[in-house]
């Protein structure tokens, strides 16, 4: 507790001890302080985020909360009732099923704050798949993860329902095509896209589903700002979502969370594309907005590698990305919640796609991934995945603390030999520690997965 105490006061001075900013910064800085308060009045214990890759959304020295006081534990009014509706073909606890396996462990920073989601027959329609990794972060972001994940697929089919019932709406893409060069837009235009991002076609499939990524984007970050029990205001989480609709992905991209493409070159060998680009504070034009707006980018000088934003006049919060749902602290400063949305258009060659958040991908590569799901049985290439990526932290970097890992493996192969019935009674104890908002099993095969 005296270490907390410290911490605590060391940013307290950082937050409150010079008026220097505006007085909605110093505002935002006495919230992020309040936050802190009210976590250990709460008996939550506030621990040093170690340094090493830098892959944490918050800095070295932020303290994280561990939600994980041993009282009586209450699901708090106005949260999520959609975890406990039975819901066939939703899984979102660890597991597999015919098409797709999925995995997380928590790290050793605290409470898992990873969530993820697969849902078969989308949207009520046959075949489309919805697929979805949330890397939560902030005293709050286990919270605002699985929020995002429980409420972003209703919002998206919301989205998809209502161009279907208004023909006007089908055929205003117009909005959607310009937001391409926009200052939110979708696709960067200092960032070369992979070989395997195929420009969006012309069929009003498609560009219904680019543009409701972004409505339902937009509805997403606006019900956070306003959620009357999850306090988003120095937390917030990441989102790489995917839809497979027949033989196309339209993938959504929000943070640093990441997709990657197992497919085959024309030598047949199995090689990695990376989908989707990691929206980092220091891309030319995520730091050209977030400068625009008086909000700062740099490293500290303990993990130089990691660009971090801050506000204009106060070095906090620190977070490692340009995007993120939550964090309205940062809202007003460059840090945006619109989706960089892509499309790929599937060949006989694609074979899988992995979702995963950056504490896979900080300690391996995209070959490295690609080869680890390919040599590993279907029903169990999430949970390789992830062993493998813990087994990276102790090696490479062995003096921080091991980051929480979270993957979605889809395969595009519904014929193989490897299929499994959903399989959670050994997975599920290692799923979440935060048996206070644990959901019951949501599929009807059997199910599992959570942050």
């Amino acid at each position: 507790m005296t270490q907390s105490v410290e911490v605590l006061n060391r940013y307290g001075t950082d937050l409150v001890g010079e008026a220097r900013g505006s007085e909605r910064e110093c505002m935002a800085g006495l919230e992020c302080f309040l936050n802190v308060v009210r976590a250990l009045g709460m008996g939550s214990c506030i621990s040093e985020v170690g340094g090493g890759s830098g892959g944490s959304g918050s800095p070295p020295l932020l303290p994280r909360l561990n939600n994980l006081d041993s009282g009586k534990r209450r699901r708090m009014k106005g949260s999520s009732s959609f975890d406990y509706k039975v819901v066939p073909g939703r899984m979102f606890l660890n597991g597999s099923s015919d098409v797709a396996s999925l995995y997380s462990k928590q790290g050793k920073k605290g409470i898992n704050q990873d969530a993820m989601l697969v849902w078969e027959n989308f949207s009520s329609k046959e075949g489309t798949i919805f697929c979805g990794v949330f890397d939560g972060h902030g005293p709050f972001g286990h919270r605002v993860a699985k929020r995002v994940r429980d409420s972003f697929p209703l919002k998206l089919i919301a989205q998809l329902d209502l161009h279907h019932k208004n023909k006007d709406g089908l055929s205003d893409h117009s909005s959607a095509a310009g937001s391409c060069n926009s200052d939110t837009g979708f696709r960067l235009a200092d960032e070369k896209p992979s070989v395997a991002d195929n420009e969006l076609g012309g069929t009003n499939n498609i560009l219904t589903l680019r543009e409701s990524f972004l409505k339902a984007s937009k509805f997403m970050d606006k019900e956070l700002k306003l959620h009357p029990d999850i306090d988003c205001f120095c937390s917030g989480t990441t989102a790489v979502t995917l839809v497979k609709q027949g033989q196309d992905l339209v993938i959504g991209n929000v943070g640093d969370s990441r997709a990657v493409l197992g497919t085959r070159d024309h030598n047949d060998s199995l090689i990695a594309v990376q989908l989707t680009i990691d929206l980092k504070p220091n891309l030319p034009r995520e730091e050209e907005r977030i400068k625009r707006h008086r909000g700062r980018v740099f490293s500290l000088r303990n993990e130089p590698d990691v660009s971090r934003v801050w506000l204009p006049n106060s070095d906090f919060p620190g977070l490692a990305m340009a995007r993120a749902f939550g964090d309205f602290c940062l809202k007003d400063y460059g840090l945006i919640a619109v989706p960089d949305v892509s499309h790929h258009r599937l060949t006989e060659k694609d074979e899988f796609v992995v979702l995963a958040t950056d504490g896979i991908w900080d300690v391996l590569s995209n070959e490295e991934v690609v080869d680890i799901v390919a040599s590993a049985s279907q029903s169990n290439a999430a949970r390789a995945l992830v062993e493998s990526a813990v087994k990276g932290w102790k090696t490479k970097y062995p003096f921080s603390k091991i980051d929480d890992c979270a993957a979605v493996c889809l395969f595009f192969d519904s014929n193989s030999e490897l299929k499994s019935a959903y399989a959670t009674e050994e997975l599920i104890p290692e799923a979440s520690i935060d048996t206070s908002e644990q959901s019951p099993l949501l599929c009807e095969k059997g199910i599992g997965l959570d942050a």
